[in-house]
């Protein structure tokens, strides 16, 4: 990926929808790759190797979680998942295979693209010579913003690159409460109004990985009608 030039795999069998998103996404100067089901989607993965994936829930043939599951099986890429608005379960299923973000259709394509450029940006390589960043730990909770690992009792707990973010902004942040925007804007990076609940999601999804007991968490807490804090031991 050069500059901000990216090659991005559209999966959508709604060809209306794959053609608007490509649109937008060649006008933000990325080169579009387009596939209509899972099979054709693995094998232009396989053949050209794209730096992002946007794959849509319900498809044909092979479904987009088993084409999800397949493509980060082969080669972690960053990857945006479409659904149609209904069970959270489903977002739920969607982030623990691989997914770093979704949208829920029906979407503006302009919100979709800025989706993209975010999540470009947040993987894109760190500047040379950085400064070392603090090791936070809390309790059984560990976190190492430099080698992106998270702990807790010692045993490493896999998070995506989201939920990475997510838990240390939050636990850089002790005490602080921010609202859903504010964790979009500056965890997620859309500087615009979105759809929050995918925050919501991913607190669900991370309290099941860092909590002893998810119901009533000690470290990522919700602060009823505004948000989220972090608590645990400071």
């Amino acid at each position: 990926m050069g500059g901000n030039m990216a090659t991005i795999l559209v999966v959508d069998d709604e060809p209306n929808i794959r053609e608007v998103v490509g649109l937008y996404l060649r006008r933000d100067g990325h080169a579009v790759l387009l596939a209509a089901d899972g099979d054709e989607a693995l094998r232009l993965h396989r053949e050209h190797n794209p730096d992002l994936v946007v794959l849509d829930l319900m498809l044909p043939r092979v479904s987009g979680l088993e084409v999800c599951r397949r493509i980060q099986a082969e080669r972690r890429v960053p990857l945006i998942m479409l659904t149609a608005r209904g069970d959270e379960e489903d977002r739920i299923i969607g982030l623990s295979v691989g997914a770093d973000d979704y949208v829920v259709k029906p979407f503006s394509p302009r919100e979709l693209a800025a989706r993209v450029t975010a999540v470009l940006r947040r993987v894109a390589e760190p500047e040379p010579g950085q400064p070392t960043e603090r090791v936070i730990e809390t309790g059984r909770l560990r976190i190492d913003p430099n080698t992106r690992e998270v702990s807790t009792g010692g045993e490493p707990v896999a998070l995506t690159m989201r939920e990475f973010d997510l838990l240390h902004y939050l636990a850089a942040n002790p005490g602080r409460v921010f609202t859903r925007d504010q964790l979009m804007d500056t965890v997620w990076g859309y500087a615009f109004a979105a759809d929050t609940s995918t925050v919501t999601v991913h607190m669900r999804r991370l309290r099941e990985k860092i909590e002893t007991d998810p119901a009533n968490p000690h470290y990522l807490l919700t602060v009823w009608g505004v948000g989220y804090r972090f608590g645990g031991d400071r």
